[in-house]
């Protein structure tokens, strides 16, 4: 299912160019973010150290409910490139606590610290101890989700197809599964190889961009591992379902990456919403107004039965 939102339609917007500036003060740092708001009677437990790896120890945040019974639990991928950002600021999900909704906020190597795929084998460890902690922080181990941007957003979606691939399963908790039961993806790369097919504002295809100091080389020379970078190369039909949001004015990651990703998994009968929006840009101020539309997604699909 693809939705075209128009939000032209339902409220007043900023000039284009102003928009594009806000979008890219955020990207650089240059916009003082605002302040984290955590619901009330929610149980904080910062820098719970869930994998030790020989470049450095892995935290996570975790933000709890207050609730007498077990609660899902989404986990939230900062973005940044894969080579900046961190968990301490989960942003919106903090909403999911109202829907008494556990988050867990993780930190994985960055492209400097560690080439693919150390950052997928990081969040894999993290829904493992997260997993074989259920019990200690009320979680429902069954019920995890998990919900990223822009490169977050590539990583929750190779979370969700790669749940199988066990070669990424390495270090602790190894007797608990690393699969996960939605994903939801904020304008994620898809494919490397085709950021470059329409025009944007930066060049993908060389070796000074993003995905080629992930990789660790230039991607035009390492086809192989870009496919192995891609999350269609795991897709199965038993994959859990995919909510997908993308700008159609994001010119970082062009929204044809999330068209690509949402046909293949429409292909492989693996639900999946695809939802384009007129007006947006590569992250920013105006996706607080879709935070809703996620939220009521992993309501929908944690709270169901087995």
């Amino acid at each position: 299912m693809i939705d075209f939102v128009d939000p032209l339609k339902k409220t007043k917007v900023l000039l284009p160019a102003f928009i594009t500036l806000l979008c890219c003060l955020q990207a650089h740092g240059q916009r003082e973010r605002p302040k984290l708001i955590i619901p009330e009677n929610t149980t904080v437990h910062k820098n719970l150290v869930f994998s030790k790896t020989h470049e450095t120890d892995l935290l996570l945040d975790l933000y709890l409910p207050s609730s007498p019974l077990p609660t899902p639990l989404v986990i939230w991928v900062h973005g940044g490139g894969w080579r900046k950002g961190s968990k301490n600021y989960p942003r919106n999900t903090l909403e999911l606590l109202k829907k008494n909704i556990a988050v867990a906020s993780i930190n994985y190597r960055l492209s400097h610290e560690a080439t693919f795929p150390a950052q997928i084998i990081d969040c894999k460890a993290a829904v493992r101890w997260l997993r074989a902690n259920a019990t200690r922080y009320n979680l429902k181990p069954d019920k995890f989700g998990a919900w990223g941007s822009s490169a977050g957003g590539h990583l929750v979606s190779l979370m969700g197809t790669a749940g199988n691939i066990d070669e990424w399963d390495r270090g602790e908790n190894l007797l608990y599964s690393s699969k996960i039961q939605a994903v939801c993806n904020w304008y994620g790369p898809t494919d490397f190889l085709r950021m470059d097919d329409h025009p944007g504002n930066r060049v993908h295809l060389g070796p000074g961009s993003p995905e080629s100091l992930l990789i660790g080389k230039d991607i035009r020379y390492a086809p192989e591992k870009v496919a192995k970078a891609n999350p269609i190369t795991y897709i199965t039909s038993d994959d859990p379902p995919f909510l997908i949001m993308h700008g159609k004015w994001d010119s970082t990651v062009i929204h044809q990456q999330s068209i690509l990703l949402h046909e293949a998994l429409d292909e492989k009968q693996v639900k999946s919403q695809l939802v384009l929006i007129d007006g947006a840009g590569h992250g920013g101020p105006d996706w607080v107004k879709y935070v809703d539309r996620v939220i009521t997604f992993f309501e929908e699909e944690l709270s169901k039965s087995k």
